[in-house]
């Protein structure tokens, strides 16, 4: 198994149980030591895909299935953070920050309500005022 930064073409036997210990193999090699977190996606029809964080010390959910393996790195949100505050139309966003109820007169107030209201959009929740 190689480490990459991408998704594996190959299939790999994975076994992660968590049955009064830990357990996370992978083509029957014992990981539990080194993963520290994990992401597994699939969507029917189509092999599983699982990322693995290593360190030591944490369990793991149960699966035992096929998966492609990737060794990962953290994710670093600046790009997306990028891509999200570039589309961001500046009129929008300050007519919403100054719609807000939590908007107050005192220090630095206008700089948090738009900070609150970009964090608001950035879960995806649009409100009247910030979806007009």
């Amino acid at each position: 198994m190689k480490i990459t930064d991408g998704v594996a073409d190959e299939a790999h036997q994975v076994r992660i149980a968590m049955d009064g210990r830990k357990t996370f193999e992978i083509d029957g090699i014992d990981y539990s030591r080194v993963v520290a977190a994990y992401t597994l996606h699939q969507q029917a029809g189509t092999p599983a895909e699982l990322v693995i964080q290593c360190a030591s010390g944490r369990t793991v959910p149960a699966f035992d299935g096929y998966a492609r393996v990737a060794v990962g790195v953290p994710h670093e949100p600046g790009e997306a953070a990028a891509r999200f505050l570039s589309a961001i139309d500046a009129g929008l966003l300050e007519k919403a920050a100054l719609a807000r109820a939590d908007l107050d007169g005192g220090q630095y107030g206008f700089t948090k309500a738009v900070l609150a209201q970009l964090e608001q959009w950035a879960r995806g929740e649009f409100t009247e005022a910030g979806a007009s």
